[in-house]
Parts: C-alpha cells; structure tokens; sequence
C-alpha cells in the first residue's frame, strides 16, 4: 500500500510554508492582517496590506516542478472559493467600497519563493 499524507500532517506542512511567506511579506513592506481567514468551504491564507491595498494571497508549495508550477493549482474554481471568502471579509468588516484590493499567489517551489502580483481577478461566478 502507498504511503498516504493524512490531512493533519499536510495541515502543518501548510502553516510552515504560509508562514514562510507570512515572513516574505513583512520583509517586502507588507502589514500582515490575518492568516488562515476561513469560511465554510474556503480559505484565504493571508490577508495582508500593502499601503492601501488590501492583498488576499494564495499560498502554493510544491517540493519539486514534477506536477507542475504549484501557482497552475490555483485554478479557476480556487480563484472562485477566494474571491468568495474575499467578499465575505470585506463585508464583514464594512469595507467593501472603501478600498482597494487585488489577489497574489505565492509559489514556493522547494526553497525558492515567487510572488506573482494581481494572479487572477475577482471571481465569484
């Protein structure tokens, strides 16, 4: 039988790699707001300010490219359960017209980071 990963286990190799861009972030200049923001069927990693824009932020780790750019796991039905959770957040907290905001991804690929700005638009169909 294959080894499988329990989701415990994939849980906490999440939250090291979230806060390894938590950390990222800080250094770019960025204010952390909140980590691991959830809702019923979705999750925003990090929600983040930069200025005056509020950033919501996808974090993607992959151990090595054999599946691929771990960005290209942010598909459209991702983008969607984030962009969801994104306008729950701003409502929630009344801040739905006044601000700016944009959705970045970031890919770690075994030690290396990649932040990619404005990945996707908001999409909530």
């Amino acid at each position: 039988m294959a080894y499988q990963k329990s989701d415990q286990n994939l849980r906490r190799i999440g939250a090291v790699y979230e806060n390894l861009a938590a950390d990222y972030l800080k250094r770019q200049g960025y204010k952390i707001l909140e980590q691991n923001y959830r809702i019923r069927q979705s999750e925003i990693d990090i929600i983040a300010l930069q200025g005056e824009v509020l950033v919501f932020v996808e974090v993607k780790y992959r151990k090595n490219g054999a599946c691929g750019a771990p960005a290209e796991a942010v598909n459209l039905a991702k983008q969607r359960r984030i962009s969801r959770a994104a306008a729950q957040y701003l409502a929630a907290h009344g801040i739905w017209e006044r601000i700016s905001c944009r959705f970045d991804v970031i890919e770690i690929l075994g030690n290396q980071i990649r932040h990619i700005e404005d990945a996707f638009p908001y999409n909530w169909r």
